[in-house]
């Protein structure tokens, strides 16, 4: 029984270093496009799905300059280039404009979208819930559903 605990100890731990060594790329690459100018971000968590990050470094008028993409499920995943949408209005792109493939990327691009416009209107820019409200709201859904049956 002991063996087992430090297993899933040994793999928690494990689990810690890898995940910063991510998220430690990560901040090295948006370090290196915020140095450039300004950068438009969009985020979908993915849960048992890949989870997609878009970043798109803009202009003064919010037109695309280059962009950065991270999706997996992984501390695998890095970040990579996303080309293809140079000399576009950020403002403008949806979920058709992603890969069809790419479920949560297209959220993704939508959210960057939808974020750049928020940032422009001057209005707030959200939080996105944090898995423990995530896991509430989820909660509160089915309980509200069970009640109604």
């Amino acid at each position: 029984m002991f063996q087992v605990v430090i297993v899933f100890a040994i793999a928690f731990v494990l689990q810690a270093v890898l995940s910063g060594l991510q998220m430690k790329h990560f901040s090295d690459e948006f370090v290196k496009l915020r140095r450039r100018g300004k950068v438009a971000i969009g985020r979908k968590s993915g849960g048992f799905h890949a989870g997609a990050i878009v970043m798109f470094l803009i202009d003064e008028n919010g037109i695309i300059r280059a962009g950065k993409k991270m999706e997996g499920v992984t501390f695998l995943a890095r970040v990579r280039d996303f080309p293809g949408f140079e000399g576009r209005y950020v403002g403008d792109l949806t979920e058709e404009d992603g890969p069809r493939n790419h479920k949560n990327l297209r959220k993704a691009m939508a959210d960057a979208a939808l974020t750049y416009r928020k940032f422009v209107a001057g209005e707030e820019i959200p939080d996105p819930p944090s898995p423990f409200q995530r896991v509430g709201n989820a909660a509160r859904v089915f309980i509200r559903s069970r009640r109604a049956a």
